[in-house]
C-alpha cells in the first residue's frame, strides 16, 4: 500500500490542534491511516505551510440555485427575497444543471466534502449521482393552505422517491414554520423518525411577530403571493414552539440561520428536546448579512453550548460557496472565537449534524474526511487572505 504523509504548521484533527511535529499518514485516497511523531514517521513526508484540517461540512446549501448569482440584491429583507427566489428561479434547464456543476466544483475546490442540500426538484440529481461529494438530501415540503396539503406532499413526495431511486441518502423536510400549514405537518412528521430533519428558523423578526402576533411582513408576502390567510389564528406562541414538537421523534434536527432566536427559544429547546436528539444551530452569516444585514447570536449560542454548525446557503444570497469564508466573517466580527472552535463547528460538528461522523469530520483511523490546507494563517488566526484548498 502506497502512503502519503503531511506536516504542516499545526495540524486539526476535527477536535484540537497538534502543533507542527505531527505527521498525518494516509492512503493515496486519503483513508487515515496514523497521527506520527515526526521523528517516527521515516521519509517522503510532505512538508506544508498553514492548517491541515478534516473535509469541511456545508450543512445548509440550495445548490437548484445555482444559477441565480448576481441576479438578487442584497439587503432586500427575507419576504422581499422569497419574493424574489420564488419569481425568478424558472430558467432553461440546461443553464440551471450548469450552474450546479460549477457550484459543486467550486465546494469541492475549497475544501468541502459533504453537502446539507435543500431539493424543490430533482435538477441536481445526476450532478450527485457522480459521488463527487457526500450528500444528504433535503427533500423541502410547503404549502400554507390547509387545503393544498394533499397535492403538496404528494409532489414533494414524488421527488423523494426520485432520489431513493438513485440511492441518495434523502429525507422529506418542512421549509419553514410559516410555509407548513397543520394539515401539511401532519403528513411529512412520519418521515422524521430517527431521521436528520432541518428548517429555516428565525430566519427574519416577521416570524416571530407572525407567530405571536399574526401581524407584520409575512402577511403582506401571503397577499402578494395570492395566498389565501383568512384561515389563520395566531396561536400567539413563539414560533420556535409552534413546530418543534414535530421533531420528538427526529435523531438530529438541524435549525438553520437563527438569526433573530432569543435565550428564551434556546431554553424552551432544552426543555423540549428528546434525551437522544442531537439539535443543531445551522450559521450562514454570509447570507444573513446578504439579505438582512445582519449576524446570527454567535455568542448566544456559544454560552449555551449548542452544537454549531456552518452553512452557505445558496448562490442567490452568497458571492461563494465556501466554507472558510463563513468562519471568516464570523472570526472578523468576532475576533475571540479560538480557530479550533471554529473548525470543530465546520468538521467534526457537521458531521455529526449529518450522521456522517463515522465516515467525515476528524482524522481518525479508518475514516476518510477529506484533507484540507488552510493557508495565509497569522499564528492560528484567519486573516483576509487565508484560504483553503483540497489535498485528498
Amino acid at each position: 500500500m502506497e502512503y502519503r504523509k503531511f506536516k504542516a504548521d499545526y495540524l486539526f484533527t476535527g477536535k484540537d490542534s497538534l502543533d507542527g511535529h505531527s505527521v498525518l499518514v494516509s492512503d493515496e485516497k486519503g483513508k487515515i491511516i496514523e497521527i506520527l511523531d515526526e521523528n517516527a514517521a521515516g521519509p517522503g513526508v510532505e512538508v506544508l505551510n498553514g492548517i491541515l484540517s478534516p473535509g469541511f461540512i456545508n450543512a445548509h446549501c440550495h445548490l437548484e440555485l445555482s444559477h441565480l448569482k448576481d441576479r438578487i440584491p442584497e439587503n432586500t429583507g427575507l419576504v422581499e427575497f422569497v419574493l424574489k427566489v420564488v419569481t425568478e428561479r424558472h430558467f432553461d434547464q440546461e443553464e440551471i444543471t450548469d450552474a450546479i456543476d460549477e457550484a459543486e466544483k467550486e465546494m469541492l475546490q475549497c475544501g468541502i466534502v459533504a453537502v446539507g442540500d435543500i431539493c424543490n426538484n430533482t435538477l441536481s440529481l445526476s450532478q450527485k449521482e457522480n459521488g463527487t461529494l457526500h450528500y444528504k438530501n433535503f427533500i423541502e415540503v410547503s404549502g400554507w393552505h390547509p387545503e393544498i396539503a394533499a397535492s403538496r406532499f404528494e409532489k414533494s413526495k414524488s421527488y423523494y422517491d426520485e432520489f431513493i431511486q438513485k440511492n441518495q441518502e434523502t429525507f422529506l423536510v418542512p421549509h419553514a414554520p410559516y410555509s407548513v400549514s397543520q394539515n401539511l405537518w401532519g403528513k411529512i412528521t412520519p418521515y422524521f423518525t430517527q431521521n436528520v430533519v432541518t428548517i429555516h428558523n428565525q430566519e427574519t423578526p416577521d416570524e416571530d411577530e407572525f407567530f405571536l402576533k399574526g401581524s407584520g411582513r409575512l402577511v403582506g408576502m401571503y397577499r402578494k403571493m395570492n395566498i389565501d390567510n383568512s384561515f389563520y389564528q395566531a396561536p400567539q406562541l413563539r414560533s420556535i414552539q409552534t413546530y418543534f414538537p414535530n421533531f420528538e421523534k427526529a435523531s438530529s434536527v438541524i435549525l438553520v440561520h437563527n438569526t433573530f432566536t432569543q435565550q428564551q427559544d434556546i431554553d424552551y429547546i432544552k426543555c423540549v428536546k428528546s434525551p437522544d436528539q442531537l439539535v443543531s444551530f445551522c450559521l450562514c452569516p454570509n447570507a444573513n448579512f446578504y439579505i438582512e444585514r445582519k449576524l446570527p447570536p454567535v455568542e448566544m449560542l456559544l454560552h449555551n453550548e449548542c452544537n454549531i454548525v456552518v452553512g452557505t446557503d445558496s448562490l442567490a444570497s452568497n458571492y461563494q460557496l465556501n466554507i472558510l469564508e463563513e468562519l471568516k466573517t464570523i472570526s472578523g466580527n468576532l475576533p475571540g472565537i479560538p480557530l479550533e472552535k471554529l473548525l470543530q463547528w465546520a468538521t467534526i460538528n457537521g458531521a455529526k449534524a449529518l450522521q456522517n461522523d463515522d465516515e467525515l469530520g476528524s482524522f481518525e483511523k479508518g475514516k476518510q474526511p477529506g484533507i484540507v490546507l488552510i493557508e495565509n494563517v497569522d499564528s492560528k488566526k484567519l486573516t483576509q487572505h487565508s484560504v483553503a484548498r483540497r489535498i485528498l
